[in-house]
């Protein structure tokens, strides 16, 4: 970051908790304003409607960035996020602006606040991991991690492939733990963001995520899904993972009924809406908000007492 007088405001909070429209309520309120998208899956072209990608009516009000970076067929890593990310906040600077990060993917978030050392790739590596974890799952996998880094392990779900993929491979490639590159994740030193977390009662936010994914489905999610599928480049591994892509992908190859995807991609993004709660929650830096009924109206009340 520079030096710059304007403090980078985050917006953050787990998927469905209105983090989004918090934040274009703010840049609207403030000309000068501009957002940056932290998220995994939006910086993916034409994956809109799964991601819950800004509206062109959004981006035509609010400068945006983060978001349409690379093609669904590209494996894009947290380093091109945090070059791409970077450079939109100094330019975000040059013009006086006040960036405001909505923030959803927690390791993407921490590159920024947090900078790390980013240990380098190992394609071979990484080719074998992925072709074992096809045959016998991401759990042996995750297994092996155990082994070889103990603390990086715990740091993650055994189901979650490609995060313990990318630690396996740094762990072999570069003869060194995974978890000794950069801060640990449980080190949270002062810095130069305000950051703003958005909390919904459980059992209200399940109610919201459902209710996301089937306006999701009104929306053309479906039709989104098979004009991705029948594109000359396969999705990347990283994109056909997405939440809602993945299942309905199953689903056009007659492995899950359209009941059953749907089904699935809410209990699916309920569980990762859990862990993105668990992953924020051990930042002590965060300033919480406890919403009841308008996300909108009670973060920038709260927000206005600061």
């Amino acid at each position: 970051m520079s030096n710059a007088s304007i403090r980078p405001l985050v917006i953050l909070g787990s998927t469905a908790s209105g983090k989004s429209d918090v934040a274009m309520a703010y840049a609207l309120a403030r000309p000068g304003t501009e957002i940056l998208a932290v998220d995994a899956m939006q910086v993916y072209r034409r994956m809109d409607i799964g991601t819950a990608k800004p509206s062109a009516a959004d981006r035509a009000a609010v400068p945006h960035h983060g978001i349409d970076l690379a093609e669904p067929s590209d494996e894009f890593a947290v380093t091109d996020f945090e070059l791409a990310a970077r450079a939109a906040l100094g330019n975000i600077d040059k013009r006086g602006g006040q960036p405001v990060l909505v923030a959803g993917t927690g390791l993407y978030l921490r590159a920024l606040t947090d900078p790390m050392e980013i240990p380098g790739r190992w394609p071979d590596v990484r080719s074998a991991l992925e072709a074992r974890a096809a045959d016998e799952g991401s759990a042996a996998l995750h297994r092996q991690l155990v082994e070889l880094d103990p603390l990086a392990a715990s740091r993650m779900e055994p189901s979650n492939e490609r995060r313990v993929v990318r630690a396996l491979e740094v762990t072999i490639g570069s003869g060194r733990p995974f978890s000794s590159f950069g801060p640990g994740i449980d080190q949270y030193p002062r810095v130069d963001f305000d950051q703003v977390g958005l909390r919904w009662r459980r059992e209200v936010l399940t109610v919201r995520i459902a209710d996301r994914v089937h306006r999701m489905m009104t929306a053309g999610l479906l039709a989104e899904v098979e004009r991705l599928v029948v594109e000359p480049l396969p999705l990347s591994r990283t994109a056909r993972q997405a939440l809602g892509y993945k299942e309905l992908i199953a689903h056009l190859e007659g492995e899950l009924s359209l009941d059953e995807a749907v089904a699935s991609v809410i209990q699916r993004t309920r569980q990762f809406a859990v862990r993105q709660e668990r992953w924020f929650r051990r930042d002590p830096r965060i300033r919480w908000v406890q919403i009841e009924h308008d996300p909108v109206a009670e973060v920038l009340a709260a927000l206005h007492s600061t």
